[in-house]
């Protein structure tokens, strides 16, 4: 059996970017560790949701501890960094951020991690961090650092298929169904289709994915548009998980040629 590390910027990516991969790996026996970057501060939360005197870092944390239950981790890391809030704010320049931290300082935290573990596998995100936010692109940063450190065997970029996201779009106006006028920020997720490596179709997992982001109340509400598609669509935008092998390179192969699986 296999150790997968799945290093993620704040407290419910996990369940929206790889939480079918993290649950079929757990499901088949693998060893799977979430190490969280920052405590995600800067989410937004709706008026009278939390308790009076609670902080916002404090449930989220509550809420990956469950979510993690929920997809099989085995151990899950806060590396308690500040959440950095987007390029251009304040909170991007809090001394504390994970975006104002050193690369090499964040990579030796990971660097043990990886070591405690004998990690076979690790994720991280590709270099925009799918779309941009100053703490993804930091994750990709300090994630390869640590895995050049370690020698990591497999490492693996957790993506966008922005030619699927668009596919998807397309055919929702199709059926009617009505779209935001301003679709050019499909452009800046992820990568195209032709650089993604390795896609995992995680349909037989999405009760577990779907439950995982239910986890996460605080940030993904009920009646939000993760939750309130049905099945068919559901499993249409988080049905398969897109990733870029980079270590081993996946070289010598035409766009349709793809892994299905991380190990």
């Amino acid at each position: 059996m296999a150790t997968l590390v799945f290093f993620h910027a704040h407290p419910d990516d996990e369940s929206i970017g790889t939480g079918g991969s993290m649950a079929r790996a757990a499901a088949e026996g693998h060893r799977v560790v979430l190490v969280v970057a920052t405590g995600g501060e800067e989410g937004e939360v709706a008026d009278g949701f939390l308790e009076d005197g609670e902080l916002l870092e404090h449930r989220r944390r509550v809420e990956t501890e469950r979510s993690a239950q929920i997809l099989g981790v085995a151990r899950t890391v806060f590396l308690g960094y500040r959440d950095s809030g987007m390029m251009g704010t304040p909170a991007n320049e809090h001394p504390a951020s994970f975006w104002q931290t050193p690369v090499e300082t964040a990579a030796v935290e990971l660097l043990a991690i990886l070591e405690e573990e004998a990690a076979d596998v690790l994720v991280v995100y590709d270099s925009n961090g799918g779309y941009g936010h100053p703490d993804h692109i930091q994750v990709h940063r300090v994630g390869h650092a640590a895995a050049t450190m370690a020698g990591t065997q497999r490492v693996y970029e957790a993506t966008i298929n922005r030619d699927r996201v668009a596919e998807q779009m397309a055919q929702a106006q199709e059926a009617g169904i009505e779209m935001a006028e301003d679709a050019d920020w499909v452009a800046e997720l992820g990568v195209p289709g032709s650089e993604v490596t390795t896609e995992v179709e995680v349909v037989p997992f999405l009760a577990a994915k779907e439950a995982s982001m239910r986890a996460h109340a605080s940030q993904i509400a009920e009646d939000s548009w993760f939750l309130t598609p049905p099945p068919p669509a559901f499993a249409g935008a988080f049905g398969i998980e897109s990733y870029i092998r980079t270590t081993p390179p996946f070289t010598d192969r035409i766009p349709e040629d793809r892994e299905d699986w991380l190990l």
